[in-house]
């Protein structure tokens, strides 16, 4: 089978965790990726965790399926040699602003100027300006300044903080969806692209939410305690008589039904814990009640009962029990990997495309080895598809898509506001019956009569430059016009749960005989065909599902958490670039295809390196706490003032030379037999203090300033709502004004991928409830005034929100099947 991507070539450049992420995904569907390295190879060949035979779990996760390219910068012929490299390639992922690697100096922009069609992706740490552009960095440190390490972890001491592989990862995935949209524009009839993506603000994918809750609610966030999160209760983990369970209860049905679980009424029947900001007043007498009962049963026993009952909760599985997983495994989530004589598994491919699926594993390239290619790549210089850039040259890559979206809350709505921000018409499909969730679940007179349905600014950041409009999908007439829309549509994306919209006549098998050039993405949590298909889930079940929390923490302490909602965006994420895929297939055979996507996968590659170590030696991950595998010293450290911290590590030798002679150790310094890791780690605690003494009696921010002077990796651990007012966000104009009904002027963020120095700009603001019915139903379907009018007659079509009484009154005359998201 032809894969997808079999046509063309990727040149990496640089040492950059998310260049080289970038590049596989690339490599996951047949693309001949070509990886430059100096002789000595590329530094994260040497990153930890290393497997029983000494070679990088990290590394291997993010190039196999790659050849590698050896150029000696020191060569006379070097600088052709690359040149001539990236002349013949279609993208280029640069990641020499993060590590260059000893990569030989060239100027892209000449070379773009003699191939106008090559697509140039530049990653960096910070940008190329503003206050932190030139920080040292490591993904620690880019996490604590994005809000993403001051909320988790014990209510007192040091916030708590993952291992290193998160960053490189959404930050890969947004250049794959950079790249990727400028492929498809270009094959369109558009000339290559330009484009420079940003890790730290890659990153605040995870905290926009909490950053835009934080504009309306002001300074309400804290930490709270180990699994405990703003705005709801209970969302974590408790353990049980056998094994961990994470547990998530938003609704006051969920919360009901748990405690009838638990057989405790005395909570049930207390009217003043319905909602989940109330039982965040009260966690630890929840929690007394709580303990006990959740130790009568094993966790996998309780998960049988939440089946039932659906109520989202889920097991925590080790990496043991996830190397076992038969059906991920099947599903071509874990993958085998082959590293010189070792042999191991990983994370694969979370695109789940069903007519083209991603390779399945395969070998990480040894220095300077090449990869045995299947296919023959089919060079694009001559391709009627290039152009000298004036096609299209002004519009955004997606220009002229068209998607029909019918996801809510977070994941699904993110992935289609990607698509939006990059140029596609997308049109967002309600319900009067049934509203996107992040509107509000409240039907009670009051908060329909005053329309706060309109007045939550999380549906607007996730929903911006969309249209709207509502359908009741459960009608004849609904039903008749959603599909009419899909007939001309390129991209159908849902997030319900499992067979909502085949029960209502809106399946893929049915809807590729009206369009087969559709793409259909279905975004469930555990996948259509899974045996846990119908387990109710968050993003935080997700992560709770995914192993992560199991290598996160203190070695004597329980599985931590790490965020509140970590699965939503990064699902959205996936999906973008799951689509975006497709797209290219659609485009070159004209054949539509499903999407399978589990959410649960997506979050596999964050737990990759562990399970490939743990796979090939049988050894679980070590829990280091703050500490971390490779850099001496590594932690989060007390600053003055209340509640004050930062984030600071010792990547290399000299490095910690030059934080020794800041923090006044010269003997340290000069000391020769401490310039590795290894000796470092055994006075670790005695280093750990002397910083500690240090940061002390410096507030955050002065203390960033002097460690970063010295170019020493340091980060403040920031709260989402600082990031409002963070300086180097301000510089980059990253948050954007908008102005909408009902709101008023609100901040939105920008995409973190950006061409030319100033952000993506935001078109509209997110629609109001059937804000479009009259202009899509006139435009693209071609109804009449009178038409359009009685659809709006008959509840079939629009503008306010039903109340729970008119609701009832609705579903007499429409069928059982209920409209809800998976997430």
């Amino acid at each position: 089978m032809m894969e997808v991507l079999s046509h063309m070539r990727v040149i990496e450049i640089g040492s950059s965790a998310a260049a080289s992420y970038c590049a596989r995904l690339f490599a996951d569907f047949g693309a001949d990726v070509q990886k430059v390295e100096p002789p000595v190879g590329d530094g994260l060949r040497r990153s930890a965790p290393l497997t029983p035979g000494g070679q990088s779990a990290w590394f291997a996760f993010l190039n196999f399926n790659k050849s590698s390219i050896i150029i000696d910068a020191s060569d006379p012929d070097a600088i052709i040699r690359l040149t001539n490299l990236i002349e013949d390639c279609d993208v280029l992922v640069d990641g020499r602003d993060v590590d260059s690697a000893e990569c030989p100096s060239i100027d892209v922009a000449v070379i773009r100027k003699r191939r106008p069609e090559l697509i140039h992706l530049e990653v960096s740490w910070f940008g190329q300006e503003g206050p932190y552009a030139g920080f040292a960095a490591t993904d620690s440190t880019v996490r604590a300044l994005a809000g993403l390490t001051k909320l988790v972890g014990p209510l007192k001491g040091p916030p708590l903080h993952a291992p290193d592989f998160q960053t490189g990862i959404v930050a890969g995935l947004w250049g794959f969806i950079a790249a990727a949209s400028s492929t498809l524009a270009r094959q369109r009839g558009g000339a290559g692209r330009s484009w420079s993506l940003n890790t730290f603000e890659s990153s605040l994918v995870l905290t926009e939410y909490l950053m835009c809750e934080a504009f309306v609610r002001g300074d309400v966030m804290q930490r709270l305690g180990i699994n405990r999160f703003w705005p709801s209760f209970p969302v974590g983990i408790y353990n049980t008589k056998q094994g961990w369970l994470g547990v998530t209860l938003q609704t006051p049905a969920q919360w009901l039904a748990f405690c009838d679980m638990l057989g405790l009424s005395e909570l049930s029947n207390d009217l003043t814990l319905l909602s989940g900001e109330d039982r965040l007043q009260h966690m630890d007498q929840i929690d007394l009640h709580f303990a006990p009962q959740l130790k009568t049963r094993t966790a996998q026993e309780w998960f049988a009962e939440g089946l039932k009952r659906k109520i989202p909760i889920v097991p925590l599985p080790e990496i043991a029990d996830l190397l076992e997983d038969s059906e991920k495994k099947a599903r071509g989530a874990i993958v085998p990997i082959f590293m010189s004589n070792e042999q191991g598994l990983t994370a694969g491919s979370m695109q789940r495309l069903t007519l083209t699926p991603p390779r399945r594993g395969g070998r990480v390239p040894a220095l300077g080895e090449q990869q045995v290619r299947s296919n023959t790549r089919r060079h694009q210089s001559n391709s009627g598809a290039q152009s000298s850039g004036s096609i299209d040259a002004d519009r955004q890559p997606l220009h002229g898509m068209r998607v029909i979206d019918f996801s809510m809350g977070w994941a699904g709505p993110l992935c289609t506001r990607t698509l939006a921000d990059l140029g596609a018409d997308v049109i967002k499909i309600e319900a009067i019956q049934y509203p996107d969730w992040f509107r509000g679940v409240d039907r009670r007179p009051d908060y329909v009569d005053a329309e706060m349905y309109e007045k939550r600014v999380r549906f607007s950041i996730l929903n911006r430059n969309k249209r709207g409009i509502t359908l009741d999908l459960k009608r004849p007439k609904g039903l008749a016009l959603a599909k009419r829309l899909i007939a001309g549509a390129d991209v159908v994306v849902d997030n319900y749960s499992v067979d909502v919209l085949s029960k209502l006549g809106l399946g893929y098998d049915e809807l590729r005989t009206i369009n087969p050039r559709l793409v259909m993405m279905s975004m469930s949590a555990f996948g259509a065909n899974s045996v846990n298909r119908d387990c109710r889930a968050y993003g935080s079940t997700l992560e709770q599902a995914s192993g992560l929390p199991g290598v996160i923490g203190n070695p004597d302490g329980p599985p931590v958490m790490s965020h509140t909602a970590f699965g939503d965006p990064i699902g959205g994420l996936n999906g973008c670039a799951a689509v975006l895929v497709a797209l290219l297939h659609v485009h070159s055979t004209g054949q539509g295809q499903f999407i399978d996507l589990a959410q649960i996968e997506c979050m596999m590659p964050f737990v990759a390196p562990w399970m490939t170590v743990q796979s090939i030696g049988g050894t679980p991950p070590i829990r280091y706490g703050n500490r971390h595998p490779q850099f001496v010293p590594h932690g989060c450290f007390r600053c003055a003032g209340e509640d004050s911290w930062i984030v600071v590590a010792a990547t290399d030798s000299e490095m910690w030379h030059r934080l020794a002679l800041l923090i006044g150790r010269s003997d340290w310094a000069k000391d020769d037999s401490l310039k590795s890791n290894e000796a470092r780690r055994a006075i670790e605690s005695a280093i750990e203090m002397e910083i500690a003494g240090w940061t002390l009696s410096r507030d955050a921010d002065t203390a960033m300033s002097e460690l970063q002077s010295s170019k020493v990796a340091a980060g403040v651990a920031r709260l989402p709502i600082d990031l409002l007012k963070d300086p180097h966000l301000r510089s980059r104009a990253y948050l954007q004004e908008v102005e909408r009904a009902f709101i008023g002027l609100h901040p939105q963020p920008s995409m973190p991928i950006r061409e030319g120095g100033r952000p993506q700009s935001i078109r509209t603001a997110a629609p109001t409830l059937g804000q479009h019915n009259k202009e899509i139903l006139s435009e693209l379907i071609g109804l009449s005034e009178s038409e359009i009018a009685e659809l709006a007659r008959e509840g079939i079509i629009g503008t306010k929100m039903l109340s729970e009484r008119e609701l009832a009154e609705s579903n007499n005359v429409s069928s059982d099947c209920k409209i809800e998201p998976t997430l």
